[in-house]
């Protein structure tokens, strides 16, 4: 198991959110469904727009049935070492806002409100002592029509779960990876007022 160095921040920012990262060695081992759903759980409580909570998790365990299928809609990159794993779970949002009263309207929102949920799920199993990497990179087409998604929801991210693992098993290229990443100054994202002109667009 890597042993990460710790995270510094120039403000006091929670331990908590400072300690989560993305390794990628992961123990092949089970999890519980009872465990998995209370990290679900965590990103239930997730704020959205209207309380519309948009959010759905459809996931697959290592040793069950669909654990196979999850994986093989993974790029090659990412199928190496997630074949390790726990668990993945595909993160989907509802597109549309409406109930039984009202026709349905766009929701604007959708993506990032299952984002802050991702969030949520990623900080209560870290604490937890559990490890998750988000990923972009699988066969989108693919992994809709497994899931079988309908037509007004978004297929976002996955999240790759599992018990952190030994660096020795990844891949030399990428053991050197195998370590927090770390963040843009606070001074290059948060801006009073007004987005910051470009320095080649202010000497004009």
């Amino acid at each position: 198991m890597t042993e990460a160095p710790q995270r510094q921040s120039d403000t006091p920012v929670e331990r908590l959110i400072l300690d989560r990262w993305s390794p990628r060695a992961f123990t092949p081992a089970p999890i519980e469904e009872a465990e998995l759903l209370a990290f679900l759980d965590a990103g239930r409580w997730a704020p959205s727009a209207y309380n519309s909570q948009p959010w759905r998790f459809i996931y697959a365990r290592r040793g069950t049935a669909d654990w196979e299928r999850f994986l093989s809609w993974l790029i090659p990159f990412n199928h190496g070492w997630a074949q390790n794993a726990s668990a993945i779970v595909y993160v989907v949002s509802h597109t549309v806002m409406g109930s039984d009263k009202a026709e349905p309207a766009p929701a604007p929102t959708h993506a990032f409100d299952a984002g802050a949920a991702a969030v949520l799920v990623q900080l209560q199993l870290s604490r937890a002592g559990w490890a998750a990497h988000p990923v972009s990179g699988f066969d989108h087409d693919l992994a809709r029509a497994g899931l079988e998604l309908p037509d007004d929801y978004a297929l976002n991210a996955a999240i790759v779960i599992g018990r952190q693992g030994d660096v020795e098993s990844l891949p030399e290229y990428l053991r050197g990876r195998e370590v927090p990443s770390s963040r843009r100054p606070l001074a290059e994202v948060a801006f009073e007022g007004r987005f910051p002109v470009a320095e080649d667009e202010d000497a004009t």
